[in-house]
């Protein structure tokens, strides 16, 4: 009998504890809500947030209200969006945030994820327009993304702790243009990229008349001082040339005449073909003569 009364109190103990006892598990923060309002830790005079593990209720009174503590991803739809052009984008983010606050969180959302991200995304939406207006589509493309990506999760993170929200990150998925406005954009970044090539080119001839006309002065300087260096040394070798014809002169002089004679005859008449009409009376043609 009184092996009766313990399986009873066990299996009893069993169906009744879902009741009396609730799990909050190592990835959630949950509260009690006691007729309608949320307990309040007596310690600290604060919303109390039960933290992982077994917790005791009371059934019918208190209702536990439990909340996922991890990395959400809100990813959000195409979304059109003004520069500082005037120009209208079309935006595509993602975040990931996580609640911060349980007790703030349930108080604005009521606990409801849709809601909370609905909220979450109108203020992303602000911010994103706000920022969007005080750059160029051409900043926001790929001039000052990144910058503009770390001061807009700063001010989202600052404008959500309000709703018991922390943004770990915000990134921006794709930017494109409308139809409408696309082209136009195209064909002023292509006019651009123009200009800033002819800019370059043209920066690019100078700088090659500039080479060229170096190096004419200095092929000029060159070749001045190599025909300088030219007829001095040509001029050197004439003077020792002439010293050595008169040196041979002093020696013999009817013999030197007699040689450059012939040497004078042998460039004459380097061809058969060649013909020269002059007197034989000349001094040419003198070692021509007989002599006695």
């Amino acid at each position: 009998m009184r092996l009766f009364y313990i399986l009873f109190s066990c299996i009893l103990f069993l169906v009744l504890s879902p009741f009396w006892f609730f799990i909050v598990y190592e990835t959630d923060g949950a509260l009690i809500e006691y007729l309608g309002k949320l307990e309040i830790d007596k310690k600290t005079n604060v919303v109390k947030v039960y933290k992982p593990g077994l917790h005791f209720k009371i059934p019918g009174i208190q209702v536990v209200r439990t909340f996922d503590l991890r990395l959400k991803v809100l990813d959000s739809q195409c979304y059109r969006i003004t520069t500082k052009e005037k120009k209208d984008v079309l935006v595509d983010f993602y975040v990931l945030w996580q609640i911060k606050d349980v007790a703030i969180y349930f108080t604005r959302t009521g606990g409801y994820r849709a809601k909370a991200e609905q909220l979450l995304k109108q203020k992303i939406i602000s911010d994103l327009k706000a920022e969007f207006g005080r750059h160029t589509v051409q900043e926001v493309v790929y001039g000052e993304r990144l910058e503009l990506m770390f001061k807009l999760r700063e001010e989202i993170e600052t404008n959500t702790r309000s709703m018991g929200i922390s943004v770990i990150d915000i990134r921006i998925k794709r930017i494109d243009l409308p139809d409408e406005v696309r082209d136009s954009v195209y064909n002023r970044m292509r006019a651009e990229r123009e200009r800033v090539a002819s800019e370059i080119r043209a920066t690019g001839r100078a700088e090659a008349l500039k080479l060229q006309a170096y190096a004419e002065k200095e092929k000029r300087i060159i070749l001045a001082d190599a025909f300088k260096d030219a007829k001095r040394i040509r001029g050197e070798g004439d003077a020792i040339v002439t010293k050595i014809y008169s040196d041979a002169y002093s020696l013999n002089a009817d013999f030197y005449s007699f040689y450059r004679t012939l040497d004078a005859y042998k460039n004459t008449f380097s061809s058969k073909n060649d013909i020269l009409i002059l007197s034989p009376e000349g001094d040419f043609f003198k070692y021509f003569k007989y002599r006695k």
